[in-house]
């Protein structure tokens, strides 16, 4: 019985890898597809407009995260992130222009305020990132930085003794 439920156990962790890179391929290709589309459209115009570019900058990033999901199996949270903080520009770009009764000032600064939550969450990830490790790093990474500096010195000690 054991050996038949450790067959099964292999048969649907390889189902659910071939499931993955299915559909990554597939959100990678609608991605460089949609990214395509748009540039045509831009080329074809004749001028690309600050919409038109930010716009590339989100298939830019959605392309960058799936490329690093593809290689590490992890969702950067960080990359998730610059495409909110790129998307709430580009809609502050487009729509700062059309303040009307139904685009208000309180849209506004909700946009703002929104982009000023969403970097503070991008930095203070970067930041326990670098003075914590992150789960690739492996369980002891970043928590002892003076270990590591003394470690160094050790290392720069007997080189210089040689």
């Amino acid at each position: 019985m054991n050996k038949l439920n450790d067959h099964l156990q292999k048969f649907g962790n390889l189902m659910v890898e071939i499931f993955h890179y299915l559909a990554l391929f597939a959100i990678g290709a609608t991605i460089v597809w949609s990214a395509v589309v748009e540039y045509i459209h831009i080329m074809q115009s004749g001028h690309a407009s600050l919409k038109d570019i930010l716009l590339l900058f989100i298939y830019l990033e959605l392309g960058a995260m799936i490329g690093i999901y593809f290689k590490t199996h992890r969702l950067p949270v960080q990359f998730l992130i610059f495409i909110a903080i790129t998307a709430l520009t580009r809609h502050l770009v487009i729509d700062v222009q059309k303040v009307t009764e139904n685009f208000h000032l309180l849209l506004l600064l909700t946009i703002v305020a929104s982009i000023v939550v969403l970097s503070f969450a991008a930095l203070t990830l970067s930041y326990t990132g670098k003075k914590y490790g992150g789960p690739e790093d492996g369980p002891d990474a970043g928590i002892d930085d003076q270990h590591d500096a003394d470690n160094s010195i050790a290392v720069q000690r007997a080189d210089s003794k040689k």
